[in-house]
């Protein structure tokens, strides 16, 4: 893919920081307004057109259970412990068949691993009673799973089934309140923000720019302002140097961190 430039925005509304509150603390930045957020998403876009999760699956299933294994787990760990395990149990059936304790030795580097051992064969059981071993398309039949919340229906009927829906983890959450997009008290606030202010062109992948964004770019304790591709449209105001807006064209776009595996 040919490289181009991505030009910034004119004009320094996308720039303003805010200004202190009374006993020196920074108020909160208004959000940016939806010519920003449309220009945000047009970069995140030209940098890395068709994003992707980093968790590894091989179908609906197993990225279900691989969903419900990360909480308070990182990508990378649950990888490492899911490879083995889909190797011999790659559906519903399957899985029971293996059995919890096999199940348990399987994913035990991953925390809370004996609570999400009981919860993978309890929805495996669900998925073969009520849904002919299949994973069901609908957000209320996927949350009524063992395990299962709004975030990882959000994943699975994104990833699996391409609807445009809006899941919020940590990273999620931290850039749509600094940039801010669409801030919010919690993550249903966040994501119902999104849901109305995100461009329906850029829907369906919206959740996984916003959340490689926070993992490599836009970070908890130092983001890495000075490389990060919206850092001019960006309202927050503890800011870490100089930014330059980076270039697209690469999967590997500083966008995104030069680090993912």
């Amino acid at each position: 893919m040919a490289e181009m430039k991505i030009k910034p925005a004119s004009g320094a509304a996308g720039r303003r920081k805010a200004a202190p509150a009374r006993g020196g603390r920074l108020r909160a930045p208004k959000p940016v307004d939806d010519t920003t957020v449309a220009e945000i998403f047009a970069r995140f876009h030209a940098a890395e057109p068709e994003p992707k999760g980093e968790l590894e699956y091989v179908n609906p299933f197993t990225l279900l259970v691989a969903v419900v294994l990360s909480a308070q787990a990182t990508d990378a760990g649950v990888n490492k412990a899911t490879r083995a395990l889909f190797a011999v149990a790659d559906t519903p059936a399957r899985m029971l068949a293996l059995g919890e304790d096999a199940v348990r030795e399987h994913i035990r580097t991953i925390g809370l691993f004996r609570n999400k051992a009981k919860n993978v064969i309890a929805l495996s059981q669900m998925l073969v009673d009520r849904h002919g071993g299949e994973v069901p398309r609908s957000r209320e039949a996927l949350e009524a799973l063992p395990g299962v919340g709004r975030k990882t229906a959000n994943v699975v009927l994104n990833i699996a089934f391409g609807e445009p829906t809006i899941a919020v983890d940590t990273h999620l959450f931290r850039v749509s309140n600094r940039i801010p997009i669409a801030p919010g008290a919690n993550p249903l606030a966040v994501e119902l923000g999104l849901l109305k202010r995100v461009p329906a062109q850029y829907g369906l992948h919206a959740h996984h720019w916003l959340i490689l964004h926070g993992r490599y770019v836009c970070k908890a304790l130092k983001p890495d302002c000075p490389r990060c591709l919206i850092a001019d449209l960006c309202r927050y105001p503890a800011k870490t140097g100089a930014a330059t807006p980076a270039r697209a064209g690469s999967s590997r776009s500083p966008a995104f961190g030069t680090d993912r595996r």
